[in-house]
């Protein structure tokens, strides 16, 4: 008998994982639900596009594994596809004796994890590799690169399509109702209210998994907190002043990576992203605020823990995020070179960054199965890069849990 699933998300995870049941099981009926009425609208769509190679990941850890066979799938993927992706290279800079220690331990965990040719530099060779970056020292990562993942993720929706599966836009998931023989999906389409049962159900829902994952009976936590990222954008005849990806030495407190330069594919270079609690999930502006999202905020006690540890760095990301000097001047640290005139308000993303109950930030892949339904309920970055190996690992625990 045909098994019916259904997989709600449209960003890359929740494609590439439609892709890998229908590629496992050509038989299944495969219907994707995405809200937004195109693929890969928020995260997905709105990240800086840089391919990570696992400079950072402890080795052996679940993020390591997935990143670094999510790589080799990925460029396979793009060089069978005809998917543009540039292999500009990157060099995490830094500034002080401190953080040159810092990148030994990069380095170790970084060849652990098989990352090709990254070696540390001194800083007569960065200038020859970045001639406008400044540091005592550098890692370099020559197999770093950028690509353009709402372009893999469409590529990955027709590889899907193509074999069978269903995509449906304009489709928001407002129930999962679990029951003994099936899984009844509700969603909201056009103004009408739509029903339909499945056998099982895959939630890949950024930053509506914790929504999601409580319709479906699994509990509160981790909760997902929006934090967004804003960039700003070289202009044209400023371009030139980078090679490649140029990082800052990475603060091991925080999963954030810093402010860094990014070339992007379509040639746009980008500086930022800071890190700012957004005023509403899909909060990609100060002026978009929603009463629901903030309420959900303030009836967090694991946000409230969270922001008595770090509330100094939030004042610091806030300033910056109203001040373009602010801004610039975490960039121009390692860029001298960069001036507040050089640049344009760029783009902006929001993260869904998962909170443990204890305040803590969850830094690792999170799976939870219900009865008929599996949830992802946290996948942090580099989980584009990783999405790939990302889909193999939740359709294994799709499969575990029949």
């Amino acid at each position: 008998m045909t098994e019916r699933v259904a997989v709600v998300g449209g960003g890359i995870i929740g494609v590439a994982v439609a892709r890998e049941i229908v590629r496992r099981r050509p038989d299944s009926d495969v219907t994707l639900f995405e809200k937004e009425d195109r693929l890969a609208s928020h995260q997905t769509g709105r990240n800086s596009g840089v391919v990570h190679a696992g400079l950072y990941y402890e080795p052996g850890s679940q993020k390591a594994l997935l990143c670094r066979r999510g790589v080799n799938l990925l460029e396979a993927f793009c060089a069978e596809r005809g998917i543009r992706r540039i292999a500009c290279g990157k060099v995490l800079v830094a500034l002080t004796d401190d953080e040159r220690a810092r990148l030994t331990d990069i380095e170790r965990r970084a060849s652990a994890n098989g990352v090709p040719g990254v070696r540390i530099i001194g800083a007569e060779e960065l200038h020859e590799l970045e001639p406008n970056v400044r540091g005592v020292a550098a890692l370099h990562s020559p197999s770093t690169s950028i690509v353009d993942f709402a372009e893999v993720t469409r590529e990955l929706a027709a590889d899907a399509t193509g074999t069978g599966a269903k995509v449906l836009l304009g489709h928001q998931v407002t129930g999962l109702r679990v029951g003994a023989t099936e899984v009844v999906v509700s969603a909201r389409a056009g103004g009408d209210d739509v029903q339909a049962g499945f056998d099982r159900v895959v939630v890949c829902g950024g930053l509506q998994s914790d929504r999601l994952a409580e319709m479906a009976g699994d509990g509160p936590d981790p909760v997902i907190m929006p934090f967004r990222g804003e960039y700003y954008a070289l202009k044209p005849h400023r371009r030139d002043l980078v090679n490649g990806l140029v990082y800052p030495v990475p603060d091991p407190r925080y999963p954030f990576l810093g402010v860094h330069v990014t070339p992007r594919v379509d040639g746009e270079v980008l500086i930022g992203p800071n890190a700012v609690l957004a005023l509403a999930r899909e909060g990609y502006t100060w002026r978009t605020v929603s009463l629901r999202d903030l309420a959900a905020v303030a009836a967090t006690p694991a946000f409230w823990r969270f922001a008595r540890r770090h509330w100094r760095t939030g004042v610091r990301e806030v300033y910056g995020s109203l001040s373009t000097r602010r801004f610039m001047a975490a960039a121009r640290a390692y860029v001298p070179a960069l001036s507040d005139d050089d640049v344009v308000p760029g783009p902006a993303g929001v993260r869904a960054q998962a909170l443990d109950a204890d305040g803590g930030l969850v830094d690792d892949f999170r799976i939870s199965v219900r009865g008929r339904v599996v949830v992802l309920r946290n996948a942090p970055s580099p989980a584009a890069t990783s999405a790939l190996a990302i889909a193999e690992h939740v359709v294994d625990t799709f499969e575990a849990a029949r």
